[in-house]
């Protein structure tokens, strides 16, 4: 079975709208070159078919162009772990400075009897996430699961 395509739309004047469909289009190319299981790519065939069928104005085609592109994505991160580039990268930065920066931070603070430090702790916790990220990145990629995408 084949993937849907997205119809071009002639009125797609607003640049995000077009910038939007560009980006679904390319998903659509990357997923292409994946073996997909035939479920999953019956569901992505829908949604492509439901947002085909549309006829609304162009700032509310961008709305579910969005909202499509971005359950696609849900989609396959949960049905088949497949996901964009830097994916887990941009996750673990976040949950890095969070659950690794600010105890540090703390330490450095109550160490120093000083909690002025307590900032030293973010960008310390920023690489640890980073590093984490990016060596579940490239074991997706390794893998195979990863899109040629970026977020």
């Amino acid at each position: 079975m084949e993937l849907e395509s997205l119809q071009k739309r002639s009125k797609i004047e607003e640049p995000k709208a077009l910038k939007q469909f560009q980006k679904f289009e390319k998903l659509l190319d990357s997923l292409s070159q994946k073996n997909i299981p035939t479920s999953v790519l019956d569901n992505i065939n829908q949604q492509v078919d439901n947002l085909n069928l549309i006829q609304v104005d162009p700032k509310a085609y961008h709305k579910d162009l969005r909202k499509t592109y971005n359950d696609i994505l849900k989609l396959l991160k949960k049905e088949l772990k497949i996901v964009p580039k830097h994916y887990y990268r941009n996750m673990w930065l976040a949950v890095g400075m969070s659950s690794f920066g600010i105890p540090i931070g703390v330490a450095f603070g109550l160490a120093l009897d000083n909690m002025g430090f307590i900032g030293i702790g973010l960008p310390i916790g920023m690489s640890i996430g980073i590093a984490i990220g990016a060596g579940m990145d490239n074991k997706a990629k390794e893998e195979g699961k990863q899109l040629d995408i970026d977020l």
